[in-house]
């Protein structure tokens, strides 16, 4: 028995050696950072130690604008995003001669290069001197004022900055939905039917409980997702984000250690440490509500 026990954490010693290094190591010394004041990247020294790294943080006017931001997003995105998806996949479902050339149309936005998908929004979306953008020509043609979702009003940038990201994430939903469906078996169906059952019992009662593992990972890998969020803001409104407003945790943290205010990796790392604790909480939150909302 020691013998297997012994085998077993050889086997798995390459992927603790690799978490080891790559995860848990940049984890903690960047949790050491956070705490130390004054540091110089240069000299490789600091100052003393404390919480004023996390009080500069907390304190400033750009990562309160980038929590509101990536908030926003998250909030708006993942639910969208899912529900949108779920509607694609049943459709799909229900159309299975051309179910897998539907599938591979809907995934391909997935595969495009993000700043690639971003200059098409931007066309889409941008009001320049020679032309309103489609999005305002439709707005025109309902009698609404054009708009410049690019360079305007704040709320016209968070809007295009959710739609773009519901684009963006929606083709992995669609397909993991749609395999999911796939794997209900038919004799629920059946028997509901059998019994007169009315199509959205079976739906409510049926096919969410029995794909609620794959809608519960979707929600999770979401909200990790949207946390994270920086290429997609890049793509639409450039690399100087505090100026436009719509800057994200993660552009804070890069602007804090490359940016044009960079240089300020213990910064940086208190705005990592309180990203790392705001997505630990929902991540655990949403565990708690799994037990009961969740089916395996």
């Amino acid at each position: 028995m020691e013998n297997k026990s012994f085998k077993a954490w050889l086997y798995l010693l390459p992927a603790v050696l690799f978490l080891g290094v790559f995860l848990v190591y940049p984890l903690v010394d960047v949790f050491i950072y956070s705490f130390e004041e004054g540091y110089n990247y240069a000299s490789q020294t600091f100052l003393g130690v404390g919480f004023y790294n996390y009080s500069y943080v907390l304190h400033d006017p750009y990562f309160l604008q980038a929590v509101q931001n990536t908030l926003i997003l998250v909030f708006i995105t993942v639910p969208v995003s899912t529900g949108i998806s779920l509607l694609i996949s049943l459709a799909l479902s229900s159309v299975k001669a051309l179910r897998k050339a539907f599938q591979t149309i809907y995934f391909l936005p997935y595969v495009t290069n993000t700043l690639a998908v971003g200059l098409v929004f931007m066309i889409l979306f941008k009001k320049t001197e020679y032309t309103e953008g489609l999005a305002n020509l439709v707005l025109n043609l309902f009698g609404f004022n054009s708009v410049d979702f690019i360079e305007g009003p704040y709320w016209a940038k968070m809007l295009v900055l959710c739609i773009y990201t519901i684009w963006i994430v929606m083709p992995f939903k669609v397909l993991v939905l749609t395999s999911a469906l796939a794997s209900v078996k038919q004799d629920y169906y059946d028997s509901a039917r059998v019994d007169g059952t009315s199509k959205l019992r079976m739906f409510t009662r049926i096919t969410i409980p029995m794909i609620s593992p794959m809608l519960f990972y979707l929600v999770i890998t979401g909200f990790i997702g949207a946390f994270k969020a920086y290429s997609d803001a890049v793509a639409l409104f450039g690399t100087n984000l505090n100026t436009a407003e719509m800057n994200t945790i993660v552009g804070y943290v890069y602007d804090m250690l490359y940016g044009d205010s960079g240089g300020y990796p213990s910064f940086a790392s208190a705005a990592a440490i309180i990203l790392f604790a705001i997505v630990l909480t929902i991540t655990c939150i949403n565990l708690l509500v799994s037990k009961k909302h969740v089916h395996y």
